[in-house]
């Protein structure tokens, strides 16, 4: 029991920050983030995703390009 206590809250944030950087434009990002977001936390999860998707998007923009 300790062992899944431990290993599934890893293995979901490991999800999450792997496929919240996925996709090749702010959109798909939001989305792919909210999807997982979705699976591991629920509704609320799915929001902060899309968050996540959208911050990831915003780091990996070169400066001055919108």
């Amino acid at each position: 029991m300790t062992r899944t206590t431990i290993f599934v809250p890893a293995a979901g944030l490991l999800a999450f920050a792997l496929l919240a950087g996925c996709g090749t434009n702010m959109e798909q990002r939001a989305a792919t983030g909210a999807a997982t977001g979705l699976v591991v936390a629920g509704p609320v999860g799915a929001a902060v995703g899309a968050g996540v998707g959208a911050v990831v998007n915003e780091a990996e923009e070169p400066d001055g390009k919108q």
